[in-house]
């Protein structure tokens, strides 16, 4: 493959070759800082799936870009041979942390610091003592330098991150940023687990000391990572987890937590897992210091820190959890307008899995002046090969069999829209969650939300009343019910997309209500 190839290096020897190779800078908690250049996120409108006769009928082609195997072939001789001229650092370890279900996974790096994040994302052999499969091994090439041509090799820019599932390879060139190695196993994971009736899934996971599991949907921001790192509880897992049978377990074996503003006082779990060994992404660093300033946007708004899951305290390694008895779909509603916390039925679960709302704040994004609703099918559609209703009815199924408890959390705003009113409170998220988690709310009243139609209660403790109610915390009521009806029709026009749903399912979203009725 290579000049040289180094196979499961550990950590100090890849962190002194990256440090020797000037591929990063040791901080002065011992992580090891780098930066990915022009690309500091995913991009997945360089993201493709190969289509053979084998997954063609399958494979959800509205939400994949598709690629012919010649194109395929032409891109995998193009790394090969690029790698073929340079040292390079093997991983061989495993994605899925039940050993009845686990898979294989080998990735092949230019760097030496990619292949220490992936050693932190993924299972180690060392840490598992499983037997590693090459003869059934999901294989990624990942190839940085590697520059596509899109007039001859027909991809959209230099970068590409190309699935090839009949194959289980994965390519990856012309972007530095590692999340594509992580998200692109994940993307391979969810095309093969619900084949084995596995429900996988884009959410964290954490376990009480009654053993009662938890799982946290949501997209980026909106609290995942940080809610479920809670010193009162067993972390299992902060991103990708499957749904069997017997229970829940980790895709993975480490944390790729978002680290912008963050501070021991609100995340100490997350501040004090950045030590020798944590890969920083992005992350700024002061004025002539080797110290990180995570305060800073400088490179870029998404900063990561990449660590193992045991750097965690109170965590499950390799992850497993029993069936969970609440689920918690998270959102940060930059409108104002979404209660902080509601429970939903089944039906209305589906709904907003489905649906998978939360919503890009003013200045985040190029153009983006004000606050944007977003959907995204799952929590996490740009991973989704097959039709978001394979997941939805799996998950809907399994909610039901072992009688989920599932809320809707509100981690964004009240008062107004972002820029006018105010985060909601992380300690109050926080006493939310644990009430949730608890059982305390199955104790209280609830009222019915007129707009999102979902049942809020009237009391949670530590909590004051007039948090629970968003409209009380405008000044302005008829200038609240009016941003909640748009939101409400934002929801409309996004389900639009899934016509053949069934009507008891559609019924339960949101509907705009008549403002004078609600003011007057």
């Amino acid at each position: 493959m290579s000049k040289v190839t180094n196979v499961n290096l550990p950590a100090e020897r890849l962190v002194e070759i990256a440090l020797e190779r000037n591929e990063g800078i040791l901080t002065d908690t011992g992580a090891l800082r780098v930066t990915t250049g022009h690309y500091t996120g995913r991009s997945p409108n360089d993201k493709y799936v190969v289509r053979t006769a084998g997954v063609k009928d399958r494979i959800w082609w509205g939400n994949n870009a598709p690629m012919s195997e010649d194109a395929f072939n032409k891109l995998y001789e193009k790394v090969t041979a690029y790698l073929a001229e340079r040292e390079t650092f093997t991983f061989e370890g495993f994605a899925g942390a039940d050993k009845n279900y686990t898979q294989s996974v080998r990735v092949v790096n230019e760097f030496a610091w990619q292949n220490l994040f992936v050693q932190n994302l993924f299972l180690r052999q060392a840490d598992t003592a499983w037997s590693f499969n090459p003869d059934d091994v999901i294989t990624i090439l990942a190839a940085p330098g590697c520059a596509a041509d899109p007039a001859t090799d027909g991809t959209r820019s230099e970068a590409f991150i190309v699935l090839h599932l009949e194959k289980k390879m994965i390519l990856i060139g012309g972007t530095h940023y590692a999340g594509e190695m992580k998200k692109s196993v994940f993307s391979a994971m969810n095309y093969f687990l619900p084949e084995q009736g596995i429900l996988s899934m884009h959410c964290s996971a954490n376990e009480g000391e009654n053993g009662d599991t938890a799982l946290f949907f949501g997209l980026s921001g909106t609290g995942k990572t940080t809610l479920s790192a809670d010193p009162d509880r067993r972390l299992i897992g902060d991103d990708e987890h499957g749904w069997t049978s017997e229970g829940i377990f980790n895709i993975e074996g480490g944390c790729y937590a978002k680290c912008i503003n963050l501070s021991p006082e609100t995340e100490p779990e997350i501040w004090n897992a950045i030590q020798f060994g944590t890969v920083l992404e992005n992350v700024d660093l002061f004025p002539g210091t080797n110290t990180a300033n995570f305060d800073s946007e400088a490179l870029t708004e998404n900063t990561r820190a990449a660590y193992p899951v045991h750097a965690i305290p109170n965590s499950i390694y390799p992850g497993t959890g029993a069936h969970p008895s609440t689920i918690i779909f998270l959102t940060a509603d930059a409108f104002g307008v979404l209660p902080p916390i509601s429970r939903l039925t089944p039906e209305q679960a589906m709904y907003y899995f489905l649906s998978g709302y939360t919503s890009k704040l003013a200045g985040t994004e190029r153009g983006i002046t004000e606050p944007q609703a977003t959907f995204s099918s799952c929590f996490g559609s740009p991973f989704l090969p097959l039709s978001p209703f394979v997941y939805a009815n799996m998950l809907c199924k399994k909610i039901e069999e072992h009688k989920t408890r599932v809320f809707l959390i509100n981690t964004g705003w009240q008062g107004g829209q972002y820029g006018v009113g105010k985060r909601i409170s992380l300690r109050y998220t926080r006493k939310m969650v644990a009430a949730a988690l608890s059982g305390e709310l199955d104790k209280v009243d609830y009222m019915n939300h007129p707009v999102f139609q979902v049942e809020v209660p009237c009391t949670c403790p530590d909590i004051p009343a007039e948090v629970l109610q968003p409209e009380k915390n405008w000044a302005d009521q008829e200038a609240y019910w009016q941003a909640a009806n748009d939101l409400a029709e934002r929801f409309q026009k996004n389900f639009a997309n899934f016509p053949d749903v069934p009507a008891k399912i559609r019924e339960v979203g949101p509907q705009p209500v008549i403002l004078e009725e609600m003011v007057g």
